[in-house]
């Protein structure tokens, strides 16, 4: 479910705008990338440094850094007490991440980690509070199953693009390894006894997920 335009262009008139910090990732993201709109981008992210602030996590995951928006949010919602770990797999991406970390002042609380997020999850220490995945689709419940044992008992875990562009609930759903792959999340955490989650219809789809056992 993507939003239109002018739907979208409401939503971010009506959130706390960027700084200058966020603007340049935002910017950095759209001149330097093929798929720009892979970025949390400002409600999202305002979202984000919201939950982390009311949850103050002291060890947060991320799976899929991309360009780093979503992790500079988070961070400053963190702060001043908590960590995260975040895992990217795109190597070329490195430098620009290092670099934002740093010019954002949170390089002391950010732990970057360049791979394959399935290899590097079981070398990772349990007990973290609070895990976002947006990672590639296609790997979706293998992150849930490697990312679960990793999340404390009453800890959150939050996926994004969960509805799709719609796909995931449309009348014949397509075949192709992205949409099954998250349908298939979906129903692994729907159906999991260790948890309980609801599907929030924002921009394309946020599964907020709690531990319970």
């Amino acid at each position: 479910m993507r939003l239109n335009t002018d739907f979208e262009h409401y939503i971010e008139s009506h959130t706390t705008p960027e700084d200058e910090v966020l603007q340049q990732i935002h910017r950095h993201t759209y001149l330097t990338t093929y798929n720009p709109r892979m970025i949390s981008g400002p409600s999202q992210g305002k979202f984000l440094e919201f939950i982390c602030n009311m949850l103050s996590p002291r060890r947060i995951l991320e799976i899929g850094t991309f360009t780093g928006y979503s992790t500079v949010c988070m961070a400053r919602g963190a702060m001043p007490h908590g960590h995260i770990d975040t895992i990217e797999v795109n190597d070329e991406l490195e430098g620009h991440l290092r670099r934002t970390f740093t010019e954002a002042g949170l390089s002391d609380c950010i732990t970057l980690h360049i791979g394959d997020a399935k290899a590097l999850l079981p070398t990772l220490k349990p007990g973290y509070d609070f895990v976002y995945i947006d990672g590639d689709k296609r790997d979706y419940p293998a992150y849930f199953d490697l990312s679960l044992p990793l999340l404390r008992c009453g800890g959150y875990m939050l996926a994004d693009n969960v509805l799709w562009g719609g796909k995931v609930y449309a009348p014949g759903a397509p075949d192709d390894a992205h949409t099954q792959a998250v349908m298939e999340f979906n129903r692994m955490v729907a159906e999991h006894p260790e948890v309980e989650n609801t599907l929030i219809p924002s921009r394309d789809g946020l599964m907020l997920v709690r531990k319970i056992l």
